[in-house]
C-alpha cells in the first residue's frame, strides 16, 4: 500500500514535494511495540548525555581534554539521534508516513554531519589516551587547550563538508523512479534505489567518500592502539594495567559498534534493505544510548562527580 502511494510520475528532484518514509515492514498492530520501544530508547539517549554534558559542565574536576572531548560526543549523539527518532515515532502513528523534501534534506544533511563528526572526534579521542599514556609527562602541553578546540572544530568541519558533499550529490538525482524510501529516516542508499538517474558516478564518489572519511579514522585510532597496548605491556603493576585498559576499553566498546555498523551500511553491497535497517539502528540510536553508560559505569570520576549532582540536587529540594 505504501509503495502504491509513491506514484511514478515524478520527473525530477525539483518537482518531487515529499516522500514516504516505509520503515520497517512490520504487521500495523506491532507498530505500538516499535513506538513504545523507540520511546524508551530515545529517553534513555536524552537523560544519559545530557547528564553526562551536566556533569561534565559542572564538576571542575572533569575540566580535562578526555572529559572535553567526552561532552563533546555526548552533544553529537544527542543531536543526530534527534533528527532521526522524533519523525520515526511519528510516522509508526501515520497512516501517509510522508516527509516533505526539504526535511528530507535537512534530515540528511545534519545526520551526515553528525555521525561524521563523531568518526573524527573518536579518533581525536584514541590520541588523547595515547598521549595521556605513552607520554603522560609531556600531556598537558603536547595536549593543549587549543589544540583541543582545533580537533572538535576540525571533526566539526570535516562533518560539515562531507554532509554538503552527500547531501548536494544526493538531492540533484532525478526521483522518477517512486516517492517512497525504504527506511525509517532519509539516507543516501534508500534515496538512491528510488532514483532514475545514472548512478554510477554518483555511486563511485560517495563510496570513496565514505572511504576517505573511514579509513584515515580507523588508521588513527588502531595506530593509538598499537602504541598503547605496546606501552601497557610494560606496565609491571597489575593494578596499573587494569587502570589503562579499563580506561581505553570503554572507547573501543563504542568504536566497534559504531565502525561495525557503518561498514557493513556503506561498504557493503546495498542488496539487503532490511538489514540495512538494523545496522541503522545500531549506530542511529543503540551507540548514543550505550555511549553515556559505557562511559560512566566504567569511569570512577563520572561516577563521583554524578554522585555529588545528585547530592547537590536533593539538599537544594
Amino acid at each position: 500500500q505504501v509503495f502504491a502511494m509513491g506514484d511514478r510520475g515524478t520527473s525530477n528532484g525539483s518537482e518531487v514535494t515529499d516522500f514516504i518514509l516505509v520503515g520497517f515492514r512490520v504487521r500495523p498492530e506491532l507498530y505500538i511495540l516499535l513506538f513504545l520501544l523507540f520511546l524508551l530508547v530515545y529517553a534513555m539517549i536524552l537523560l544519559g548525555n545530557v547528564g553526562m554534558v551536566a556533569v561534565i559542565l559542572t564538576d571542575p574536576r572533569l575540566n580535562t581534554p578526555m572529559y572535553f572531548f567526552l561532552g563533546n560526543l555526548s552533544f553529537i549523539d544527542l543531536f543526530y539521534s534527534s533528527v532521526i527518532a522524533p519523525k520515526a515515532m511519528i510516522n509508526f502513528w501515520s497512516e501517509s508516513k510522508s516527509i516533505s523534501f526539504a526535511g528530507c534534506a535537512t534530515q540528511l544533511f545534519l545526520f551526515a554531519l553528525f555521525i561524521v563528526a563523531e568518526g573524527f572526534l573518536l579518533a581525536a579521542m584514541a590520541y588523547d589516551r595515547f598521549i595521556a599514556i605513552c607520554n603522560p609527562l609531556l600531556y598537558s602541553v603536547q595536549m593543549s587547550t587549543r589544540l583541543c578546540i582545533q580537533l572538535v572544530a576540525g571533526s566539526y568541519f570535516c562533518g560539515c563538508i562531507s554532509s554538503v558533499l552527500q547531501t548536494s550529490l544526493t538531492f540533484t538525482l532525478s526521483f522518477c523512479a517512486s516517492r517512497a524510501i525504504d527506511h525509517f529516516y532519509c539516507d543516501t542508499r534508500p534515496l538512491q534505489r528510488i532514483s532514475c538517474s545514472d548512478l554510477f558516478i554518483n555511486r563511485i564518489i560517495s563510496f570513496s567518500l565514505s572511504a576517505i572519511i573511514i579509513l584515515p579514522t580507523i588508521i588513527v585510532i588502531l595506530i593509538s592502539y598499537l602504541y598503547i597496548v605496546s606501552t601497557v605491556l610494560k606496565i609491571r603493576s597489575t593494578e596499573g594495567r587494569k587502570k589503562v585498559f579499563s580506561t581505553c576499553s570503554s572507547h573501543l566498546g563504542v568504536v566497534s559498534v559504531l565502525y561495525g555498523a557503518v561498514f557493513f551500511m556503506y561498504l557493503t553491497p546495498d542488496r539487503f534493505p532490511e538489514l540495512s535497517k538494523v545496522a541503522s539502528l545500531c549506530y542511529t540510536l543503540v551507540t548514543p544510548m550505550l555511549n553515556p553508560l559505557i562511559y560512566s559505569l566504567r569511569n570512577k570520576d563520572v561516577k563521583e562527580a554524578l554522585k555529588k549532582l545528585l547530592e547537590k540536587k536533593n539538599t537544594i529540594v
